[in-house]
């Protein structure tokens, strides 16, 4: 901080005022991996990103949720240094996306929807390609090389070619080859697509691992069970930012009505009834999910109507809402 001793010049204090403020926003700002300002993207007459704005902190775990085609990809692009923004902009790791995406792209770690390795090469000529492209000094390329495979659970499989993979394993090596560099901030667009649920868990538990380590982790994903993983959320709708906040932030304060979990021995024909009463309600595993309002009143209500169709009721309760009850409310008003 930059203190002005000379008593004689006007202004002293008010310039001392502001080294204080300045210094003061450098110190918050040292905190933000990702901060994002009004964020535009079109395509002709198509707007995929809708002026959004949004910041990440350093280490946490921040999930981009949203649908297909609701603008996640486009914007961790535009993050990534890989598309130009139409509009707006904001800083990767202290970098500007406008000005300087090169020096992003040297400093995160990038896993793109479809996995970027060569099926035509073995495990290890992979790791070894992109040691080379991240630029790994050649003094660390074995150790990291190392870590790799043995984060990927690979170490026995190093010479096997990489189209024989099963999907998991893929997401695994496509991860070690991501961060080979040891990025502070690291971009992960649906990674988890398309694996079975056990390779989606271990895959979730590398990304805690790292994130204990003090890595960034932004992520983009539509399997809203996957929220509850992240450390905060940004929930995007045709390109539009509807809702951001941590899980029981969004559950809790961003449902305009109740969810009632309903148990019968009929569920579809309880279903079916439900929506003739216009009542909005969807099947979760063995149960249903109805959005009503005034939650207390409407449980003995719907308990008799349904009994009346000669359906056994085993239970009605209210339930905190899932961040896809969450979700779908919140597009009924978007």
């Amino acid at each position: 901080m930059n203190i002005y001793y000379n008593e004689y010049e006007k202004g002293t204090n008010l310039l001392f005022k502001f080294d204080v403020f300045f210094d003061s926003l450098s110190f918050f700002m040292a905190d933000i991996a990702v901060d994002v300002n009004n964020l535009r993207r079109t395509f002709g007459e198509f707007v995929a990103v809708d002026n959004i704005n949004l910041q990440v902190k350093k280490g946490e775990i921040f999930g981009f949720l949203g649908p297909n085609g609701s603008g996640k990809s486009t914007t961790i692009r535009m993050l990534c240094g890989l598309l130009m923004p139409t509009s707006g902009g904001g800083t990767v790791g202290g970098f500007d996306v406008l000005k300087q995406p090169d020096a992003i792209k040297q400093r995160i770690g990038y896993m793109s929807q479809k996995f970027s390795l060569y099926n035509e090469l073995t495990v290890e000529e992979n790791l070894n390609f992109f040691a080379g492209i991240y630029g790994v000094p050649k003094q660390k390329r074995k150790e990291r090389k190392e870590w790799a495979l043995e984060m990927a659970e690979l170490q026995d499989r190093r010479r096997s070619i990489t189209a024989t993979l099963a999907g998991g394993v893929k997401q695994r090596l496509a991860l070690g080859c991501a961060i080979l560099h040891e990025p502070p901030i690291i971009f992960l667009d649906e990674p988890t697509s398309g694996v079975d649920p056990i390779s989606r868990r271990n895959f979730w538990s590398l990304i805690y691992g790292l994130s204990r380590q003090g890595t960034t982790i932004f992520i983009t994903t539509h399997y809203m069970d996957e929220a509850d993983y992240c450390d905060r959320l940004a929930l995007i709708y045709r390109g539009k930012l509807i809702a951001e906040g941590t899980p029981g932030e969004l559950k809790h304060s961003h449902m305009r009505h109740s969810i009632l979990e309903i148990e019968t021995d009929q569920l579809v024909p309880t279903l079916t009834l439900l929506n003739q009463q216009n009542i909005e309600a969807a099947i979760f595993g063995s149960a249903l999910h109805a959005t009503v309002d005034h939650a207390e009143q409407r449980i003995p209500e719907l308990r008799e109507l349904i009994a009346k169709r000669g359906i056994s009721v085993t239970r009605i309760e209210q339930i905190v809402p899932s961040l896809e009850d969450v979700f779908v409310s919140l597009i009924e008003v978007a």
